[in-house]
C-alpha cells in the first residue's frame, strides 16, 4: 500500500453523502461544526460563496470547483454578500424543504433560473487515530476545477457523483458513497502536489526523497532502522537526511518510527485479538517489556489496559 493510502487506512477514512441540492436564489444556510470529519461541497452547477468560521476571506465556489473543509469548522454557505448575514441554519432548510433524507434538498425562490447545484457531505475519521499529515492540514482545501486539475477520470467519476447523489434509484447510494472517498484521497494528493508543498509538516510528505524513507517505514514499521540505513534510501548523507527531515516534518526520524509504530500498534490491539507479544514484534520491539514503556509513554496507559477499555467504552479511550 502507498504512504498516503496506509495513512487514510489507518485513519479509517469513510465518505457520507448528506444530499445534492438545488438552492436558488437568494438563500444562505449556517453549517455547524463537528468533529473527526472534514466537510464537503462540490459545485456540480452553478456557484455560491463558502466563508469558514475563523477565516477572513470568503472563497468563490465556482462551477466545477471542491471545497473541504478539513477541521470540520462551521461555515456559511451563501448566493451573494447581501444575503451572508441572513443565513438559517441547515436544519431550518431541511425543515422548511421538507426533506426526508433522500432526493434532492430544494430550497430558495421559485421561478429563478439562478441556481445553485451542490454535493455536499463529509468524511470520517477514526476519532482515536491520529497523524501529522491531517493534523497540519490548512482550515479549508480549496481546488480550483477539481477535475480537470486531478485528470480526466476523476472529472467523470465527478459527474457520476453528481448524477448518482439524491438520485433515488437501487445502488445509487452506495455508489456515490464509495466515489466520494476516492474524492478525499485525490484532493489531498492534488494539493500535496501543489499549495501544500511548502507547507510545514505536509512538506515532508510532498518531498520525493523522505516520502520514499516514509514510504519504507510504513511498509516494515518493525524492522530495526538505522539513520544510516534511512539516509541511504533518501540519497542523502546523515546530517543533510536529518535536518532536512526534521525541518520538514517537525520531528526526527526516530520519533517518527516510533510515533508511527505505536499508532500501528494501537489500531492492533483494538481491532485484533493477537497476543501482545506479536503486536510488539511487528512493530520492532523485542520483548512485552520494552513495547509497554513505550505505548503507556504515547498513550498514557498500558497496552491491556487500552485494549480493555476500548472494548468496553470506546469513547473513554483517547
Amino acid at each position: 500500500m502507498d504512504l498516503l493510502s496506509d495513512i487514510l487506512a489507518l485513519m479509517k477514512l469513510t465518505g457520507t453523502l448528506y444530499f445534492r441540492t438545488s438552492f436558488t436564489s437568494p438563500w444562505s444556510i449556517k453549517v455547524p461544526s463537528f468533529e473527526d470529519v472534514s466537510r464537503f461541497h462540490f459545485a456540480h452547477r452553478g456557484r455560491c460563496f463558502v466563508r469558514v468560521d475563523g477565516e477572513s476571506d470568503a472563497v468563490l465556489l465556482e462551477q466545477g470547483d471542491l471545497i473541504i473543509i478539513t477541521k470540520g469548522a462551521s461555515h456559511t454557505l451563501f448566493c451573494d454578500p447581501t444575503t451572508e448575514n441572513k443565513a438559517l441554519l441547515l436544519d431550518e432548510v431541511v425543515e422548511k424543504a421538507g426533506f426526508t433524507g433522500s432526493g434532492t434538498l430544494v430550497y430558495g425562490e421559485f421561478g429563478t433560473n439562478h441556481e445553485t447545484q451542490l454535493v455536499c457531505g463529509h468524511f470520517a475519521f477514526d476519532k482515536h487515530a491520529r497523524h501529522p499529515l491531517v493534523t497540519a492540514l490548512p482550515a479549508y482545501i480549496h481546488i480550483r476545477n477539481y477535475g480537470e486539475a486531478t485528470g480526466n477520470w476523476l472529472e467523470n467519476t465527478l459527474r457520476v457523483i453528481g448524477v448518482e447523489a439524491g438520485r433515488g434509484q437501487m445502488g445509487s447510494d452506495l455508489i456515490a458513497l464509495k466515489l466520494s472517498e476516492i474524492i478525499f484521497a485525490q484532493a489531498l494528493r492534488t494539493y500535496l502536489d501543489s499549495d501544500g508543498a511548502d507547507k510545514p509538516v505536509l512538506a515532508g510528505f510532498a518531498d520525493p526523497n523522505i516520502a520514499r524513507v516514509l514510504g519504507a517505514i510504513h511498509k516494515d514499521p518493525g524492522f530495526p532502522w538505522t539513520l544510516e540505513t534511512l539516509s541511504d534510501m533518501a540519497g542523502m548523507s546523515r546530517t543533510s537526511f536529518a535536518t532536512k527531515f526534521s525541518e520538514t516534518l517537525s520531528t526526527t526520524p526516530l520519533g517518527y518510527i516510533t510515533f508511527w509504530r505505536m499508532q500501528v500498534a494501537r489500531q492492533m490491539l483494538a481491532d485484533s485479538n493477537a497476543p501482545i507479544i506479536e503486536i510488539a514484534e511487528r512493530t520492532g520491539y523485542h520483548s512485552e517489556a520494552a513495547f509497554g514503556r513505550v505505548f503507556k509513554k504515547q498513550f498514557e496507559t498500558a497496552p491491556a489496559t487500552y485494549r480493555r477499555q476500548f472494548r468496553q467504552a470506546p469513547e473513554m479511550v483517547h
